[in-house]
């Protein structure tokens, strides 16, 4: 049995991973590793640091979410499922981390904001059981796959580096929203997806500038 001050002490180091923007290396290495550096303009630059800014940050949600969840899913099957989304997810983390800072830029300062706040929705949806919890994630992954297409058309052309991140992230946010409608999620209905879009547009348009 998981001792609760080190499950905490855990629970916390990841946190502070998360919004800080140090998470580092992972064992998947970064899709765009074998890619050569792009010659971009500053005002390039500065247009994919804010694009990849919003997308760390939603990988920061991501992690709070999933972390939430998995903590008051009422299976431990749909738990197991929550934390291996989340192991993942730190991938991304890594990737979009990396990738902004050779791009001289920096992550999210609103991180710590936005983290609590996902971990608290997180919190609720898992209380209302394993359908709605499981229905949550595969809504919430719909929403981050369009927003990955949306920041491919933006990218300047020849950021090819941030490209490949962004693809292979669109890759695994599919994988899990099938993962979550396979195990049993429900479906939304539209009121309650529009919400969700309203929330996701407030995160990315403070965080495209902060």
């Amino acid at each position: 049995m998981n001792n609760p001050l080190d499950s905490a002490i855990s629970q916390f180091d990841q946190a502070l991973r998360a919004v800080t923007g140090a998470v580092g290396k992972t064992s998947r290495q970064s899709p765009a590793s074998a890619l050569a550096s792009d010659e971009l303009s500053d005002e390039e630059k500065k247009t994919a640091v804010r694009l990849m800014r919003i997308n760390h940050c939603g990988e920061v949600c991501a992690q709070a979410l999933y972390q939430s969840q998995a903590l008051v899913a009422k299976s431990p099957d749909v738990a197991n499922h929550m934390r291996a989304a989340a192991n993942e997810e730190v991938d991304h983390l890594s990737w979009t981390e990396e990738r902004i800072r050779e791009l001289d830029g920096h992550v999210s300062y609103l991180n710590p904001f936005w983290y609590l706040a996902s971990f608290g929705i997180g919190a609720v949806t898992g209380m209302l059981g394993d359908k709605i919890n499981l229905g949550f994630v595969a809504a919430t992954e719909d929403q981050v796959a369009g927003h990955l297409d949306d920041h491919l058309e933006k990218l300047p052309q020849q950021d090819k580096k941030s490209q490949e991140i962004l693809r292979q992230m669109k890759t695994d946010e599919l994988a899990h929203k099938e993962m979550a409608i396979s195990a049993g999620g429900a479906n939304f209905p539209e009121p309650i997806k529009q919400g969700m879009r309203f929330i996701s547009r407030l995160m990315t348009r403070t965080t495209y500038w902060i």
